[in-house]
């Protein structure tokens, strides 16, 4: 299994609406990709390991499925799609890890 985590860089001037990313977006994903989609949830970035000190992300989103291939094949078509819905949330650029879960 892989997660594929949306990293969305916190500044000074970075917007995110949750509501919206969580109502909207990640269901879009979600009937996009399709049944390789295994999971999916978003976090909210509150605070860094130092004290007063703003996260590092302002939010992430992290999507589970089966196999690097699997992602591909299921998010590749709808791409442009995808990445066209993030001017409705974030004005930031999102960085992307695909990560291999480990039990």
């Amino acid at each position: 299994m892989i997660k594929v985590s949306v990293l969305y860089p916190n500044s000074e001037d970075a917007t995110f609406d949750m509501d919206y990313y969580r109502a909207t977006h990640l269901p879009l994903v979600a009937v996009l990709v399709g049944e390789a989609l295994v999971s999916a949830h978003a976090d909210l970035g509150v605070a860094s390991g130092v004290p007063g000190q703003a996260a590092a992300y302002i939010a992430m989103g992290h999507l589970v499925f089966e196999s690097v291939e699997s992602f591909q094949q299921a998010f590749g078509p709808h791409q442009g799609e995808i990445l066209a819905d993030l001017v409705n949330f974030t004005n930031t650029q999102p960085i992307v890890q695909i990560s291999e879960i480990q039990q």
